[in-house]
């Protein structure tokens, strides 16, 4: 029998109703009530964003709001990153009025032209909704612009070495020929050591708390007297009553932020911390996409879990606390490679600081960082996405420090040697400074043949 019109809208009203009383209900006596939000997702999220799916208004900041609100979401997490690696592709380039055919093909105003969450059957292994030839819907011509690139296959232009629509810095043809003929490994292999600013002291004085609170803890007092705290005059009130609050028994990462601002900002950024940045619980190995140690499963991540309260070992952090909870082969083949020998040999004192090569000299580079006084320091970067968006992000602050940039490039274009942790040499060859060369070689003839043309090669 058929329904009436009516009869059909009741019918659906009466669902939705159910559906709405059901969620209202988990919402008002499950502990976690944002857990009901998963109901009305609709559809998973990408592998950057999928821990914090359920905080939707981390992206919709407004319920009713069209791409622009969704534009100043992305901005808010990914535009000081942008900003820092001189975006490739920035939106100026778009709005230029020179460029109106170039909008037609590709609004590069909006990252959601790109970048669509939900939608799985559209979304590649970076976040990229977009075909593999989008390079060539604006590019059709390099061919003919640069004979290097002549005959080049349309989906090879953001294989590793080559073009990233965000970042090309490794592909400037002055910083490829400043890297010629460098050998795979460096005469001087190591990091430049961690600094602090000589204001620091000075602008963050600590309450007068001994230890003494503490004489029924004698293991507290011994990692705390051990630690870099001690030394600074950093004493227990420092942090269990950060910033003059009263006492807490488990501080947090915000009494961190008031000495380590931008390590704590980066940790927040990256995938260990992004579900305390938006309000959630914190990350656990269990929520993870890479597959984990089942006895870590359900250790919640925060600044202590890597550092340990109180000894806060930053030896300890660099390995050990990272192969407590990664069980990816590319993880469990470290301990296998040459650069935890390396490591090894560093902790034993058979080498001189910074070249070992730990878990943290790779994914948590030391950068240099302008402090609120103007004076540079060398911090280490805790937003370990940093240099995995592409890969070859970790060339300049990482893979650079010890060896040479064609050894770099083809080892990061090498899965098989990412698998094994760069045990044996790359058996990829990324031809980006062989084109360089050629290009140069080109334009030189150019040159000679109508020296009145002093026009400057393309970059």
């Amino acid at each position: 029998m058929r329904l009436s019109r009516t009869a059909a809208w009741l019918l659906v009203w009466a669902v939705l109703s159910a559906i709405g009383g059901a969620g209202l209900a988990w919402a008002l006596f499950d502990p976690a009530p944002s857990a009901v939000r998963g109901w009305f997702t609709p559809g998973p999220m990408t592998h950057g964003h999928h821990s914090i799916e359920l905080a939707c208004d981390a992206c919709h900041t407004r319920p009713f709001g069209g791409g622009e609100v969704l534009q100043n979401a992305c901005v808010k997490c990914h535009g000081a990153q942008l900003k820092a690696q001189e975006d490739s592709h920035p939106k100026t380039k778009f709005t230029d009025p020179r460029n109106a055919d170039l909008l037609a093909k590709l609004d590069g105003r909006k990252c959601v032209s790109c970048h669509v969450e939900h939608r799985p059957e559209l979304t590649g292994t970076m976040g990229l909704t977009m075909p593999k030839d989008y390079c060539i819907t604006c590019h059709s011509k390099i061919g003919e612009d640069r004979p290097t690139h002549r005959g080049l296959a349309f989906d090879t232009c953001a294989n590793a070495g080559c073009h990233n629509f965000h970042d090309n810095r490794a592909l400037y043809e002055d910083f490829l020929l400043a890297h010629v003929h460098e050998p795979a490994q460096l005469a001087q292999p190591w990091l430049p050591a961690i600094t602090a600013g000589e204001h620091w002291l000075a602008a963050h004085p600590h309450i007068a708390a001994t230890v003494a609170d503490h004489a029924a803890a004698p293991t507290v007092e011994r990692d705390w007297l051990e630690t870099a705290h001690a030394k600074a005059g950093v004493n227990c009130s420092g942090c269990h009553a950060a910033k003059g609050n009263s006492w807490n028994d488990h501080p947090d990462q915000t009494a961190c932020s008031g000495c380590h601002r931008h390590e704590v900002d980066g940790f927040l950024a990256g995938m260990h911390g992004m579900r305390l940045a938006v309000g959630l619980s914190p990350m656990t190995p269990a929520m993870a996409q890479l597959p984990m140690r089942e006895d870590s499963a359900h250790k919640q991540l925060s600044c202590t879990s890597c550092h340990a309260a109180h000894r806060f070992d930053t030896r300890r952090a660099a390995v050990d606390s990272c192969l407590a909870c990664h069980n990816d082969q590319h993880s469990l083949a470290y301990r296998r490679s040459r650069h935890y020998a390396l490591w090894q040999q560093e902790m034993a004192g058979q080498l001189p600081p910074g070249s070992g090569v730990s878990c943290a000299s790779c994914h948590m580079p030391r950068v240099v960082v302008e402090s609120e006084f103007g004076d540079k320091q060398i911090l280490v970067e805790h937003n370990q996405n940093a240099t995995l968006r592409p890969n070859e992000a970790m060339l300049r602050p990482s893979c650079l420090q010890c060896h040479g940039l064609q050894f770099a490039l083809d080892a990061l274009a090498d899965p098989a040697e990412i698998a094994s942790n760069f045990s044996t040499a790359p058996t990829m060859h990324v031809q980006s400074i062989d084109m360089a060369l050629r290009h140069l070689a080109a334009d030189r003839a150019r040159r000679a043949q109508h020296p009145a043309d002093q026009a400057t090669p393309s970059r």
